[in-house]
């Protein structure tokens, strides 16, 4: 067993007597023990590191950390009271605890000036990569005497230092944690995805850095890209230049050397990068700049004005002719220059929304289907998964992601491998189930509950159903023309049980789930408030859950205080994430809730614990 030592000096290790507001960082951790309210304070600029087998990742990780902490000086905004005893205004003055709470801050403290303390970290397998399925278990004990972090990898310990990063507080012109603490910690589920949607607008390298850091402050451990679609292709690949004169502008790409960077930076940080690049729909940007012939009804009008008629459930239409041979070997030239960027062992090939008329417009596929009156699109779809799958399958270790259509769609394959991670998008439950109970792995990603940019309205152009008619009830009432309709707030987010109803052996093939933010409406200047901070409702439920682990009970409520404190953290880092609710509800615990009845959401969970 190889063991990896980090020794940090505490001087100045001192105990305060106050009473410890107990903030638990988010996301909650699956045990945590208070065992006692003696703050202890931490003098920051004595903090030393001392790897006996050095790792880069950790210390820069422990600096990081440390140099958040000095700059940040941060002291929660919304402290958790005991709910029991809140009395809800009016007849209460859900205030008055919190004055008292500050005027026994300022009350004279005494120090204990001897302690001194040792951070004594300990990872069994520091070798070991960061791939689906890595051990991220760590453990953290925090006394008057010393830290200690214990952790089977590299990642575990990355984990920690975001756990004890929001655990110190500054408070009295002291960094403290509020008391002693036992944590051991490990996620439920080994994948939890954010994706992100850089083929329908740009996103700047810097913001999604910014999601990266953010996501590692959750636990959040896969940042899924969608690098192209039908609309631009933004990656300089030297094997076909060309195809960067579909992207947007000039400025408005990611060379190899971009792309190199955000994985480096997010496998520093504890975050898998998986790469997407859309097959064989949502092809056109690009692809035709190699050769038009790649490319069935590119040049098409999408809807024809009689969706009947459609070519592609977007504009602009494209996707790539699957029975032209030239296709194959541009996919396997791409793949394999893409999977030298990218490290994960996981690569998302895409097969969402094959519009079959689309390939109305393709000579071959309309020959072929002449050519035997009894074969069908199910037969054209499985031509194309035999045919691309081996491509993808000439890297050791590697596993193929995609989206569920090309196997529960009228149109899709009749068989798949069984190794392939599907993602699923549709029908909830009814999928999930479907997929799992035929072998399958499967990342969840419901639109109806983990769909970011859904209830903002349409955004196609030119709409008459728009038009202020009493005839036009679809979009003047109810979705507005959102298809995914309504908005996803953090309490649908984080009640979603998706494993509900099945069976042990069907629940094992989820591995984990994903929020997918989709970028019609979205670029730089907007993502980071439509991901933050409600996607921490996934992080802490992928995580820890979403229910109490000894009565069963939904913990939305007990999550109410951390998440809308986690978003004043998120926005005192410099982050602009969106607000939740008037600050008179952060300040004052538990006052702005509907019911008085605490329990509600309990008893209303375990109604619902077997629905989708």
């Amino acid at each position: 067993m190889k063991l990896v030592y980090v020794l940090v000096s505490i001087a100045q290790l001192l105990t305060l007597t106050q009473a410890a507001v107990k903030v638990n960082p988010l996301p909650i951790p699956r045990n945590i023990t208070w065992n006692d309210e003696n703050p202890i304070a931490i003098n920051l600029d004595k903090l030393l590191l001392d790897i006996a087998v050095p790792n880069q990742i950790i210390s820069d990780a422990f600096y990081r950390t440390v140099t958040t902490l000095r700059k940040l000086q941060w002291y929660p905004a919304a402290t958790e009271g005991p709910i029991s005893s809140f009395v809800p205004f009016p007849t209460g003055d859900p205030a008055k605890r919190r004055r008292e709470i500050l005027e026994k801050r300022d009350l004279q403290h005494t120090f204990d000036l001897s302690g001194l303390s040792v951070v004594d970290i300990t990872v069994d397998d520091p070798a070991a990569d960061l791939q689906l399925g890595v051990n991220e278990t760590y453990s953290l004990t925090v006394n008057s005497s010393s830290i200690y972090i214990e952790a089977e990898t590299v990642w575990g310990v990355l984990h920690a230092f975001s756990t004890l990063q929001q655990l110190i507080i500054f408070e009295n012109n002291q960094y403290v944690v509020e008391g002693s603490v036992d944590i051991w910690d490990a996620p439920i589920y080994q994948h939890r995805g954010l994706m992100i949607d850089t083929g329908r607008n740009y996103l700047s390298i810097d913001k999604i850095l910014e999601q990266i850091d953010i996501m590692s402050l959750t636990k959040l451990n896969t940042l899924h890209i969608h690098l192209d679609d039908a609309q631009s292709w933004p990656i300089l690949l030297n094997s076909y230049p060309e195809m960067i004169l579909d992207a947007y502008s000039a400025r408005e790409i990611y060379t190899i050397q971009d792309l190199q960077y955000i994985v480096k930076y997010a496998k520093e940080r504890g975050v898998r990068v998986i790469p997407e690049i859309d097959l064989p729909g949502h092809a056109r940007a690009g692809w035709r700049q190699i050769d038009p012939n790649l490319v069935a009804c590119g040049d098409s009008w999408w809807s024809n004005d009689v969706w009947a008629d459609h070519t592609a459930v977007e504009p602009p239409p494209g996707q790539l002719d699957i029975l032209n041979d030239d296709v194959y070997n541009v996919i396997e030239d791409v793949y394999n220059e893409l999977s030298e960027i990218f490290s994960d062992n996981v690569f998302h090939v895409g097969a969402d929304e094959i519009q079959t008329g689309c390939y109305n417009f393709s000579s071959l596929i309309q020959a072929w289907f002449q050519e035997d009156e009894n074969r069908t699109w199910n037969d054209l779809s499985q031509y194309y998964v035999d045919k691309a799958y081996p491509l993808f399958m000439n890297r050791t270790n590697r596993r193929i992601m995609m989206w569920e259509d090309i196997l529960l769609t009228p149109e899709g394959a009749h068989t798949l491998p069984t190794d392939v991670i599907l993602q699923s998008w549709n029908n909830d439950l009814t999928n999930i189930q479907n997929l799992t109970a035929r072998g399958y792995d499967v990342v969840v990603s419901s639109s109806t509950h983990f769909y970011l940019d859904c209830g903002y309205g349409g955004w196609v152009s030119n709409d008459p159903r728009y038009v202020d008619d009493y005839t036009n009830d679809v979009f003047n009432t109810g979705t507005g023309g959102s298809w995914c309709a309504p908005y996803k707030t953090w309490q649908r987010i984080y009640d979603y049980d998706f494993t509900a109803n099945l069976t042990d052996a069907e629940a094992a093939h989820v591995i984990g789930a994903e929020l997918a933010l989709w970028s019609e409406q979205v670029d730089s200047t907007v993502l980071t408030q439509k991901i933050w901070p409600r996607s921490a409702a996934l992080a802490e439920s992928t995580w820890s859950g979403n229910r109490d682990p000894t009565t069963g009970y939904l913990r939305t409520n007990n999550l109410t205080q951390r998440i809308f404190n986690f978003r004043e953290y998120l926005v005192a880092l410099g982050y602009p994430a969106s607000p939740l609710v008037p600050k008179y509800c952060i300040q004052n615990p538990h006052a702005c809730d509907l019911y008085q009845n605490q329990t509600i959401l309990e008893e209303f969970g375990t109604h619902n614990v077997s629905s989708s």
